[in-house]
């Protein structure tokens, strides 16, 4: 943990040193993003980022690229990130409004990805539906998680899901279908019921 802080320290000590190259980055794009990301994965090899929209503020999103194991390596880099009046330093993926994925050959349109839920009575599961899908396909599986972390945000895709199938949008199964974009609300309020029920006396 001793070595973990100062392994922090020493990240936003080069942040803070670089804070202006990084706020506008469009200059010389890939040689800051390739320092940054080295100076990550001294803190650990999991994490990377991503950049909101120069604004008055900009996002800096430090994320454990869905490795729950790297969880607590985020929540702490975020945790003793210094005071920085141009940046909102947020913690894990947030959720977005889904846009079309291209990765390794696939471009895949949320608006053409359908989900299931389902649960066992403590977690929810996630039945997605993806045009073409293949179990060898690692890139397809990868695309399915990135629409997942867009939806409803990568920490409650680690943290407080349970079963994830990724299925060809043509298998025949039980249960209703419905599009990603309504997969936020049906979650929440699925999350919801299911700590109702464990708050229950039994």
């Amino acid at each position: 943990m001793r070595n973990r802080g100062r392994l922090q320290e020493a990240f936003w000590r080069w942040f803070i040193q670089h804070e202006r190259q990084l706020f506008d980055f469009k200059a010389d794009r890939e040689r800051i993003f390739d320092e940054l990301a080295k100076e990550l994965r001294k803190v650990d090899p999991n994490l990377c980022f991503e950049f909101g929209p120069k604004e008055n503020k900009r996002e800096f999103v430090i994320s454990a690229g869905g490795i729950k194991g790297s969880f607590p390596a985020v929540i702490s880099l975020v945790t003793s990130a210094p005071n920085l009046d141009r940046w909102r330093i947020i913690a894990f993926r947030p959720r977005r409004l889904p846009n079309v994925v291209e990765l390794g050959g696939h471009r895949v349109d949320p608006d053409h990805v359908e989900f299931s839920l389902v649960h066992n009575g403590r977690m929810p599961g996630i039945y997605l539906f993806l045009p073409d899908y293949r179990e060898d396909d690692a890139n397809l599986k990868q695309i399915g998680y990135l629409l997942l972390d867009e939806a409803i945000g990568e920490y409650d895709v680690e943290a407080r899901v349970g079963l994830i199938k990724m299925l060809p949008k043509d298998v025949p199964t039980e249960g209703e279908r419905y599009p990603l974009a309504d997969l936020p609300r049906q979650f929440d309020e699925l999350i919801s019921q299911l700590r109702g029920r464990s708050e229950k006396p039994s």
